[in-house]
């Protein structure tokens, strides 16, 4: 599932030196795209958001 015109944003944990980073769109409800920073025209994965909160949540607790 490719998503049309999203808007991305960088983790607010990202440290700008082009390292590891992901960017996530906010753009259809329901669903959450993520992709490589490095990589913008790369493939995007698409997580359910009740999947994604559950896995940020799981970050958060460690």
């Amino acid at each position: 599932m490719r998503i049309s015109s999203p808007e991305w944003r960088k983790s607010s944990y990202s440290d700008g030196s082009g390292g590891n980073c992901l960017e996530v769109a906010d753009s259809t409800p329901g669903v959450v795209p993520v992709r490589d920073s490095k990589n913008n025209g790369g493939p995007e994965l698409v997580f359910r958001a009740a999947a994604w909160s559950a896995f940020v949540a799981g970050l958060q607790r460690d």
